[in-house]
């Protein structure tokens, strides 16, 4: 049976419910007001913007959490070759010239923290080394598996094994060449870190943490930071932490009877370590401040964030309780408005839709 003129008219005025109810119902699967920036008419502007300031206070995020990651694992390593500092600082200081057992065994230890020490300065916070510079994906210390055999250990070692005679004063002045060179076959940092034109003399790595803004972070395996480094120093912590394992690796039972030479280059030693175990301290202590900045940056972007987003929702999303409310509404109209057309034109509602 055809539509009647009324039943016509009934139809085409149940249209903008219709359209409303695929809105609606649009709506309260997705929770947002459209699909389109179109559909949020004078807020599209406002929503590209927040958009993107979100974007980039998350990849600021981001990178502060990568950095937190790196300076933590750093700060690992700083405590373990602070505590070798430590350790070997004690074992200098009670070292007496004439007992031969503790000479052997503290060179013994000696030997056995060089190959750690140049692990540590190997350390990785995931793929990066921390103690590398720009240079994250090679190891500021390429052959520390094999530290023994290093010109820096070997040249140091030779020295020590002619102690005697009044000469300590030169070997020691031997040592502290030794380890402050940065001649090819002698350190043991890489070339890049030895390289006066490239890590020797870049800055500490840092991260993004606003619009021009940074935070330093990154530490280098051959050079201090931080600090400067005080008293019998090569002026750099690392250094002079080799320069005395290496020194009293070189130790052996034949030198004690050299007790002024002995003394004079235990002496020396126990002052590298001092400066060492100073220079870490506040290293650790500066890195330490600079996690608490990054916490607090990282703090303070997510604050702003959440209050983007929530912005954002205002303008892109609907309220859905609302929204449920309106669409059974909806729904209860436009089933109203079907019955009345099917009883006008004497259709059923099944058979009219």
């Amino acid at each position: 049976m055809a539509i009647t003129g009324l039943a016509l008219a009934l139809y085409t005025a149940s249209k903008p419910l219709q359209s409303r109810l695929q809105t609606l119902t649009a709506q309260s699967s997705s929770g947002l007001i459209g699909e389109r920036f179109g559909d949020i008419a004078v807020g599209a502007r406002r929503s590209l913007d927040l958009s993107a300031e979100i974007a980039r206070r998350d990849t600021y995020a981001t990178n502060l959490a990568r950095a937190g990651a790196v300076a933590t694992t750093t700060q690992t390593a700083l405590g373990r070759l602070a505590t070798i500092a430590k350790d070997f600082l004690s074992q200098s200081t009670s070292l007496l010239p004439g007992d031969a057992t503790a000479v052997e065994a503290v060179a013994e230890q000696a030997r056995q923290a060089l190959k750690e020490v140049g692990a540590l300065l190997n350390t990785r916070s995931g793929e990066t080394y921390v103690f590398g510079g720009s240079d994250t994906a090679n190891p500021p210390v390429p052959d520390a598996a094999d530290i023994d055999s290093s010109g820096l250990v070997t040249q140091i070692r030779a020295a020590v094994a002619g102690l005697g005679g009044g000469n300590a004063a030169s070997v020691l002045a031997t040592a502290k060449a030794a380890a402050q060179s940065d001649a090819a076959g002698t350190t043991v940092f890489s070339a890049f870190l030895s390289d006066p034109a490239a890590g020797g003399s870049e800055s500490p790595r840092s991260v993004p943490t606003g619009d021009g803004q940074s935070v330093p972070y990154g530490l280098f395996a051959n050079r201090n930071t931080a600090v400067v480094s005080d008293g019998e120093t090569t002026g750099s912590w690392s250094r002079d932490l080799l320069r005395g394992l290496a020194t009293l690796s070189g130790l052996t039972a034949d030198k004690i009877g050299e007790s002024s030479d002995f003394s004079t280059l235990v002496g020396s030693v126990t002052d590298t370590f001092r400066s060492a175990v100073g220079a870490l301290g506040v290293e650790a202590g500066v890195l330490g401040d600079t996690q608490a900045r990054m916490k607090t940056l990282t703090t303070d972007h997510a604050a702003v964030t959440i209050t983007l987003k929530s912005q954002l929702s205002d303008l892109t999303e609907v309220d859905m309780a609302e929204t449920l409310t309106r669409l059974q509404n909806t729904q209860t109209q436009l089933q109203s408005s079907y019955q009345v057309i099917a009883k006008v034109s004497g259709l059923t509602l099944a058979s009219f839709l």
